[in-house]
């Protein structure tokens, strides 16, 4: 797929997904990215995509409840006038025993995780559908890609982005009929966490293969592999500088 003139919708748009949209804007598409409570940060996105000189547009959503995720992709239609690529990256990730989980805990990092996935990305296929095809890509977690939990305190989180990985197979084989390519990615050290320390952070460099953290743009190139592709689908791809060799 070529980017020239196609739409994109990212969910989740700070950080990395920031990244990912400007890149997307320097092929030439216009972005429409969802926040839930960090308006600042997805504004300052847009403001970054404009000043590339394409469209942008910034759509406050829970992407957890069925009727955002419709109106999201509605209003990214209505606005920008098309949707040829989905960028589900909404997440949630935070350390809890195992014995102070609660089934709320459990249920919002499915309903984030999990169950927005699937749920905007029925909404946007029904309209790729309409244009001939399109892409969805999801983020899982290098973690749940390599099959085997690694650190203990991320129950829900590990099951979640399995339940992601899954999905994004299940999706690619009901999808690929209209020619609509579904994918994952799973990062690993790209970005370390504004509250990590310096110990911590050493011991993650140690403990990965090419010794650094990847950088968001590492993200970015994957995101653009795979959108540029007419034949992978299926597939989840870790970005995590050989972190799961070890």
């Amino acid at each position: 797929m070529e980017l020239n003139g196609k739409v994109v919708l990212i969910t989740g748009g700070k950080r990395i997904g920031a990244v990912v949209a400007t890149a997307l804007a320097a092929a030439g598409a216009d972005v429409a990215l969802t926040y839930n409570r960090s308006q600042a940060e997805a504004d300052e996105a847009a403001a970054a995509v404009r000043k590339l000189g394409r469209q942008a547009i910034v759509i406050q959503a829970d992407v957890s409840g069925e009727q955002d995720c419709a109106q999201a992709v509605a209003a990214t239609v209505a606005q920008l006038g098309r949707l040829d690529i989905l960028i589900n990256m909404a997440s949630l990730y935070g350390a809890k025993p195992f014995d102070q989980l609660s089934a709320a805990d459990w249920d919002r990092q499915m309903a984030v995780d999990l169950r927005a996935t699937f749920l905007c990305s029925r909404a946007a296929a029904l309209v790729m559908k309409r244009v001939g095809g399109g892409r969805i890509i999801n983020f899982a977690d290098w973690v749940a890609a390599s099959g085997r939990p690694r650190y203990a305190g991320y129950l829900p989180y590990y099951v979640a982005k399995a339940g992601v990985k899954a999905l994004t197979e299940a999706l690619a084989l009901e999808l690929a009929p209209e020619q609509i390519l579904v994918n994952a990615i799973a990062p690993g050290p790209i970005l370390p966490p504004p509250d990590l320390g310096e110990k911590e952070s050493a011991s993650v460099v140690q403990n990965t293969p090419l010794g650094r953290w990847g950088g968001a743009a590492e993200i970015a190139k994957a995101v653009m592999f795979l959108v540029h592709s007419d034949f992978v689908t299926g597939e989840t791809i870790r970005v995590d500088g050989g972190r799961h060799l070890k």
